[in-house]
C-alpha cells in the first residue's frame, strides 16, 4: 500500500508537540529523526542498532529534527493541511519559549511495507529504568531485574526514547509498588500504564482524548497480558473519572500540566506522588510554583536536555 510521507523540519525541544499533534491526523505512523539520538547512538548505544550507515552522521549540529507522518492517499491533503496549521498555532501559543524551527514541510509518496519493514530491520530493545521497550517482532529474554514492555510493530516512535518518556519510566521504576494504583493522564500508546502494570502496580488508569491513542493503548494492554488490570478511556484530562492514584503520571507539557492542577485533587489523597513530564527547562518553575500553592511538595527531580521532570507529593 502506498502512503503519502510528510516530513516536518523543526528542533529537537518542538518534536514531541509536532509528533503528538501528527498523531491525531493519522493512525499509520510517526516516526522522528533527531540528532541527539545519533549521538546518543554514537556515544552510548552501538551495540543495541546492527550498523551505522555511511552519512548518518551528517546532519549532526544543524539543530534541526526531522519528524515524518504517514497519510492515506485518499485524504492526506486534508489532514496535513489542517496539521500544518495546528503547527503554527502552536507556535504562536508558545510565545517564543519553545524554539519550533522552520516549520518547512516535504511530501513524497512512498511504499509503506518498505519503509515498515526498514524500521523493523534495525530496531532494537531499550532499556529504561525497570523496563525494556521491546518491539512485538523481537524475542528478548529478560534478566531477573527486567520487565518488558511490547510495542506492537504497527506503531512508530522515534530512533530513541525521548528525554520526557524515559525519565517518567525512571521515576515509576523508582517509586512504583505493589497494589499501587495509578493514573496515566494523556496516555498516548499505553507505554506508562502499561508499565506500572509490569512493575507490581494494581491498577492503571489510562485516559487520552484521541481515539487513535485509546485505540492503541488497548491495543498494547492486551499485548502485554494486562488488559484486565486497565481502565483505559476516552477522556479530557481526568474530568470524567472519579479514581484516586497513588501515582498519577502526566507527561504532557507545562501549560498543560497547570490548567490541570486544580482538578487533580479529587484525584489524589495525601502521600500521592505525582510524576509530571514535558515540561521544558525554562517553564520547571511555573509548574513547581503551581503546584506548591494547591499543596504539594517537590521531592525528586531531573533534567535530560531541554527536559525536566518532578515528583511531587501530595500533603
Amino acid at each position: 500500500m502506498n502512503y503519502v510521507e510528510l516530513t516536518v523540519y523543526t528542533t529537537h525541544e518542538a518534536e514531541e508537540l509536532i509528533s503528538s499533534k501528527l498523531w491525531e491526523y493519522t493512525s499509520y505512523g510517526v516516526a522522528v529523526c533527531d540528532e541527539y539520538d545519533v549521538l546518543e547512538l554514537i556515544e552510548k548505544r552501538r551495540n543495541t542498532w546492527d550498523y551505522l550507515e555511511d552519512g548518518v552522521t551528517a546532519s549532526v549540529g544543524s539543530g534541526v529534527t526531522l519528524v515524518k507522518a504517514y497519510f492515506d492517499l485518499k485524504d492526506a491533503e486534508e489532514k496535513i493541511a489542517l496539521a500544518v496549521r495546528d503547527f503554527y498555532v502552536m507556535r504562536d501559543n508558545s510565545q517564543g519559549l519553545i524554539p519550533f524551527g522552520t516549520l518547512e514541510t516535504a511530501k513524497r509518496v512512498v511504499d509503506g511495507d518498505d519503509w515498515i519493514e526498514i524500521w523493523r530491520k534495525h530496531y532494537r530493545p531499550m532499556k529504561i529504568g525497570g523496563i525494556v521497550v521491546c518491539p512485538e517482532w523481537i524475542d528478548y529474554t529478560p534478566n531477573a531485574s527486567e520487565k518488558i514492555v511490547k510495542i506492537d510493530s504497527n506503531m512508530a516512535f522515534g530512533t530513541g526514547e525521548h528525554e520526557t518518556t524515559s525519565m517518567c519510566l525512571e521515576f515509576l521504576s523508582d517509586y512504583v509498588k505493589p497494589q499501587h494504583s495509578v493514573i496515566d493522564v494523556g496516555t498516548g500508546s499505553g507505554i506508562l500504564g502499561i508499565s506500572s502494570i509490569l512493575l507490581g502496580a494494581n491498577k492503571a488508569v489510562m485516559t487520552d482524548i484521541d481515539p487513535v491513542a485509546v485505540k492503541t493503548a488497548l491495543h498494547n494492554a492486551k499485548l502485554n497480558g494486562v488488559e484486565n488490570s486497565c481502565v483505559i478511556t476516552l477522556d479530557d484530562l481526568l474530568k470524567g473519572q472519579d479514581a484516586v492514584g497513588d501515582i498519577v503520571v502526566a507527561n504532557i507539557t507545562a501549560d498543560i500540566l497547570c490548567a490541570l492542577a486544580p482538578s487533580m485533587k479529587k484525584h489524589v489523597k495525601s502521600g500521592t506522588l505525582l510524576i509530571l513530564s514535558g515540561i521544558l527547562r525554562g517553564k520547571a518553575q511555573t509548574v513547581i510554583e503551581t503546584y506548591n500553592g494547591l499543596g504539594y511538595k517537590v521531592i525528586n527531580s531531573k533534567n535530560k536536555g531541554e527536559w525536566v521532570a518532578l515528583v511531587l507529593e501530595a500533603v
